[in-house]
């Protein structure tokens, strides 16, 4: 009962937390105070929720019925509740971040940003606990829709129109391709429930499965697989706690995740595996994860640079899921989590660049490592654990992903994994190399820093904090990868026998 009672709470509290800060408008200090004791409250209701999950607890609780057989439903898995640790715990990260930020940029309607983003952080959690496709759909257009008044928060033209692109993409994958394969597990099935094993062996053809995987994989735009990944590039307009909130909080996560749980419990892993239905996917996940490194290298703006970066490390994600085993899952989760620490920390990284400099190329960082010492270090450590080298997080992650591609037997995708981490050497570390040790090149001042203390000016410190505890985090998630390891084989990926559907 308590179980469920921190399960509940922890899905709704963020979005019952938006009509307080709505009514302290006028009062910015308490309103940052209710989002950042909010975000707490919320990571320490997902603690409870794994300790009962750990102690034979999970605790699920039924909202509505819609329909007979089709409910609102929530309950907890090993997916699930890595996902709403990893939401509930950035946006602590990333409420106080947010601060320094937008008051050092002296941005407008910041109540209306700090109300988006609490509704984004309950569709997260919403999505993270859903106990079917039918729910898990729902809060993920809620989070489409949370987050389009973010994108477009500057209301400059540009923001309008990378808003738009943003929205169009998402709402026309998710309606044209999303609800119909959700549509098509039902009439097949007869449920919506997520199971062990997966609900569709002996119920769809295995011709025809990879039409229904297509429509899933293009259907979650927001793991943002080419062709469908515009959005991504386009939502750079907003300010930088939103692209921190898209890349490695709420929305991308979002994605991969839902791809993580259908290949689990909707189609199973050992389906996608003897019918062979996944190995188109894993190609072309390979194409994407290439061809959006190869153009990232050619970004000078850092944060399209990141973006791209984005798209390609999401890949990995995809073809985890592809390879359909266990090795791939477990890669593909640790990619999840192990990305999200690292991006956080490097587009924080680019705001505070932002905010103390005003500077937005690559081309004109060269040399200020040498006045932000601390930034462009948490942005080389970010830089080095996305590239998947120890003893950084991401070693982990592209370690099992290239056990599942070996288990698979696919000898060339361990080169495409391989030939990802070697562009993302070229495209990442050259912005902390050259800030860091090289001379200034022409006239780099300082604009927004505090006050500089022996040549160091870095931006105000709610904006630094965030910065280096999500680099220690890179460096954390290294030597507790055992750890993460060892709950990941909770994963139920053998099928259970179960009741027939109805």
């Amino acid at each position: 009962m308590i179980i469920s009672l921190a399960l509940y709470l922890a899905i709704f509290l963020p979005f019952a937390a938006t009509g307080l800060l709505a009514a302290l408008d006028r009062w910015p200090n308490a309103r940052d105070a209710v989002s950042v004791v909010t975000a707490l409250v919320s990571f320490g209701l997902a603690l409870t929720v794994l300790r009962g999950f750990l102690g034979g607890d999970g605790g699920s609780f039924s909202l509505l019925e819609v329909m007979p057989g089709l409910p609102i439903v929530f309950g907890v898995e090993p997916l699930g509740m890595v996902f709403a640790l990893l939401a509930s715990g950035l946006w602590i990260v990333v409420a106080i971040y947010a601060i320094g930020y937008m008051r050092a940029n002296e941005e407008s309607h910041q109540t209306r940003f700090a109300i988006c983003f609490a509704l984004a952080i309950g569709g997260a959690l919403g999505i993270a606990f859903a106990g079917n496709l039918f729910t898990l759909f729902i809060f993920y257009e809620a989070l489409t829709l949370s987050t389009y008044p973010l994108v477009a928060h500057k209301q400059t033209p540009e923001a309008r129109a990378g808003a738009r692109i943003y929205l169009t993409i998402l709402l026309t994958t998710s309606i044209g391709f999303f609800l119909p394969a959700i549509i098509w597990v039902w009439t097949a099935a007869g449920t919506l429930d997520f199971f062990p094993g997966g609900i569709l062996e002996g119920r769809v053809d295995p011709a025809v499965a990879p039409l229904l995987l297509a429509l899933f994989a293009y259907g979650i735009g927001k793991a943002a697989l080419m062709p469908f990944h515009r959005w991504l590039p386009a939502a750079m307009v907003a300010p930088t706690p939103v692209s921190a909130l898209l890349h490695a909080v709420a929305v991308v996560k979002a994605g991969v995740f839902t791809l993580l749980k259908v290949g689990v419990y909707i189609f199973g892993i050992g389906y996608l595996s003897h019918t062979g239905a996944s190995l188109w996917l894993a190609w072309v996940a390979a194409a994407s994860l290439i061809i959006s490194a190869v153009i990232a290298l050619t970004k000078d703006d850092l944060k399209a640079r990141l973006a791209y970066s984005t798209v390609s490390q999401l890949a990995y994600v995809t073809l985890g899921v592809a390879l359909a085993n266990q090795m791939g899952i477990i890669g593909g989760t640790m990619q999840m989590v192990m990305h999200a620490m690292a991006k956080i920390t490097l587009f924080m990284c680019a705001g505070a660049i932002y905010v103390t400099t005003h500077k937005t190329r690559v081309s004109e960082l060269t040399g200020l490592g040498r006045q932000m010492p601390f930034t462009f270090t948490a942005f080389l450590i970010a830089s080095v654990s996305i590239i998947g080298l120890p003893p950084l997080g991401g070693a982990w992650s592209k370690w099992f992903l290239l056990m599942g591609a070996a288990d698979a037997g696919q000898t060339v995708l361990i080169g495409v994994l391989a030939l990802g981490s070697l562009l993302s050497v070229f495209y990442l570390l050259p912005v902390a190399g050259k800030a860091l040790f090289l001379p200034p090149r022409g006239a780099n001042t300082l604009v927004a820093g505090d006050a500089v203390i022996a040549g160091i000016s870095e931006a105000p410190l709610l904006c630094l904090l965030p910065i280096c505890a999500t680099a220690l985090g890179c460096v954390a998630l290294f030597f507790f990868g055992n750890e993460l390891y060892a709950f990941l084989l909770r994963i139920p990926l053998l099928a259970v026998a179960r009741e027939a559907a109805p």
